[in-house]
């Protein structure tokens, strides 16, 4: 299957110009040609039947109406090309939706682009219609723009950061079953070796964090941003550990604690609909963040980690595994599409603030590693298990939210396997007196 089979709200793509549309003008083909120098890897395709690129190129972008064009013109760069693509106005043939990896691969390593001259570009615009400059729609998958979001509160104020956190997450549990796979793990696992199956790289990811943790039975833990609950269920079921989960997305939280009674976990586990900032104050043995300081901004780092250390006992260790910037010098806000379609408000910052950030705090880290590796596989996991239910998926959520998280998923899958980001655990103690923490000469887990 590909994007050029229809479904519903897809447009159409007629054999030639639209009636009323002016023939004799510029044709997609001629903006693509202004855009473009040297040979196109691709085949271009317009609405208006004009077409440039080699015929036998086995990949074909189809710009599909007037619409799709617009929002090209009107966002250049990723924005505008998301925009056509999650709204079916721009196909992308020759790849599954679930897996777009190879086109994107192709249209960054190959198109080569230039900035037509001004005079250049204004003809053309005028021969197409100064009208179509003028912004169509987002297609509703868009959050709205951040100088809008300001009506939600401040960014990473309680109210904002819940909804930042639903738009992403609130999509639908079913999905996310058949794009994670039973683990329901949405965070980077962890690989013996690239033939490892995804599940058996997530055992093996809660394994190395629990070693790192030194995780015994009858100790507390806290696992801040706990997702679907996975290693709330997975500290309680493997070691013993009586773990409580929080967070913000309410369909996780209902499922993450249908699932620890369902596994007669009870006893041991629970996951709550909470604030990370309104966790039990009590004193934890251990305490793990997988996968959450990308949403609370890199201001809130000093208040973030203060946060976790006060609910950690002296001698306790801390796990904070996240997403970090390739190094310090990036900007810490996301680009337009991540922010707009996948997860509105995030940021990243490089290991080095990281680091520095957590040891500010009143930490001591003795340990980091970096596994941006690992999450290329297992991005490229979850687009295997996306193309393999696209049907169910496209039925569960719709055509264009499935695009979406084939589009970010390929895209995140390049950008960790050309070093453009990374993914840091960092192991750290909460010493008591005389600097004194429990922790051994060298490290007591298995790398």
């Amino acid at each position: 299957m590909s994007l050029t089979d229809r479904t519903p709200g897809a447009a159409s793509a007629p054999a030639g110009p639209p009636a009323g549309g002016r023939r004799g003008g510029p044709t997609v083909a001629d903006v693509i040609r202004a855009v473009t120098t040297g040979d196109l890897p691709v085949r271009i395709t317009g609405y208006d039947g004009s077409a440039v690129g080699p015929a036998d190129a086995g990949m074909t972008l189809a710009i599909r109406s007037e619409r799709g064009l617009s929002y090209l013109l009107t966002a250049p760069g990723d924005l505008g090309m998301a925009r056509a693509y999650v709204s079916g106005d721009l196909g992308l043939e020759g790849v599954h939706p679930g897996d777009p990896y190879e086109a994107l691969r192709v249209l960054k390593d190959e198109m080569p682009l230039r900035m037509p001259p001004v005079a250049e570009a204004l003809a053309l615009v005028k021969g197409l219609g100064w009208e179509r400059l003028l912004p169509p729609p987002p297609p509703p998958q868009e959050a709205a723009p951040r100088w809008k979001r300001v009506v939600n509160g401040l960014r990473h104020s309680r109210t904002r950061d819940s909804n930042a956190i639903s738009h992403h997450y609130d999509v639908s549990n079913a999905f996310y079953e058949k794009v994670l796979g039973p683990s329901m793990t949405y965070t980077c696992a962890v690989f013996r070796s690239p033939s490892d199956t995804l599940e058996e790289a997530q055992r093996a990811k809660y394994d190395l964090v629990a070693g790192k943790l030194a995780l015994k039975p009858g100790m507390r833990l806290l696992d801040v941003g706990c997702g679907w609950g996975g290693m709330v269920r997975h500290a309680a079921r493997e070691y013993g550990v009586k773990a409580l989960g929080v967070t913000l997305s309410r369909a996780q939280a209902e499922w993450a604690q249908a699932a620890i009674e369902r596994e007669g976990l009870g006893d041991l586990a629970e996951v709550r609909h909470l604030d990370y900032r309104d966790a039990p104050r009590e004193q934890f043995d251990a305490i793990s963040s997988i996968g959450l300081t990308e949403h609370i901004g890199v201001r809130n780092y000093p208040a973030y980690f203060g946060a976790l250390r006060s609910r950690l006992k002296p001698g306790g260790r801390l796990l904070n595994h996240c997403i970090t910037r390739a190094d310090n010098r990036a900007p810490h806000r996301s680009g337009a599409f991540i922010d707009r379609y996948v997860f509105p408000d995030g940021e990243l910052a490089g290991p080095g603030r990281l680091i520095s950030e957590i040891h500010d705090a009143g930490l001591e880290v003795h340990h980091e590693e970096n596994l941006r590796q690992h999450y290329a596989l297992t991005l490229a996991g979850w687009c295997r298990n996306l193309v393999e239910h696209w049907d169910f998926c496209v039925g569960e959520v719709g055509a264009g939210t499935a695009r979406v998280w084939g589009l970010y998923m390929a895209g995140s899958r390049m950008a960790f396997e050309r070093n453009g980001i990374q993914l840091h655990q960092v192991l750290a103690t909460h010493n008591g007196p005389q600097g004194v923490n429990g922790y051994p000469l060298r490290p007591d887990w298995t790398p």
